[in-house]
């Protein structure tokens, strides 16, 4: 991996959707942001918490992440990485906790500390993290400069807690809907909550 001294990546995780007001697993369903989403981007904006402007647009190309970048920076320019796409949750997907919590299966998943118990029909957490963890490779070998990238919060935990170790529990990482950090990943690996 070459010097990334000359890099800062914002990462910002998307807008509110249907789902997360639902409190719903909602990971590789395409859903797109909700009304009140839509509100809380453009109070946000307003506020002026964003960078001004970026040398490079991100997202996973998802629509939720794509109406982010939308709102946030109108029609710029973007590339779709789609290893920053959030954790698929398979059969679990677009389901609450309430309504898994007496599956066996889901038991197994939730209480797997180790990461290798998989969603059925999805994923697990460390082929989660290794799939995230290539995804922001590239991005800091392939470019430099101020990059934005609009992603999911299980996206942002995993690079996070993979940069800053033992800094904060890993779930600690999560940052509301619309908001993220700012970090310089070189040596001194720096970071500022957005």
């Amino acid at each position: 991996m070459r010097n990334t001294n000359d890099i800062k990546i914002h990462l910002i995780r998307h807008g509110k959707t249907p789902a997360n007001e639902q409190k719903l697993y909602c990971g590789a369903t395409d859903l797109p942001l909700s009304d009140a989403g839509i509100i809380e981007l453009v109070e946000l904006k307003e506020k002026g918490i964003y960078p001004k402007c970026a040398d490079f647009y991100f997202t996973s190309g998802l629509m939720r992440t794509e109406q982010t970048l939308d709102l946030l920076y109108g029609s710029v320019p973007r590339v779709a990485i789609p290893q920053l796409a959030e954790f698929n949750f398979g059969s679990f997907e677009m389901k609450s906790y309430e309504m898994l919590k007496e599956q066996d299966d889901y038991q197994a998943w939730i209480t797997d500390e180790a990461g290798g118990v998989s969603c059925p029909g999805g994923e697990n957490r460390q082929d989660f993290t290794r799939r995230v963890l290539q995804g922001f490779e590239m991005l800091t070998e392939k470019w430099q400069g101020d990059l934005f990238v609009v992603c999911h919060g299980g996206v942002i935990v995993s690079i996070m807690a993979h940069l800053f170790p033992n800094t904060k529990n890993f779930y600690e990482w999560q940052p509301q809907p619309g908001r993220g950090y700012s970090i310089v990943p070189d040596g001194l690996k720096l970071y500022q909550p957005i």
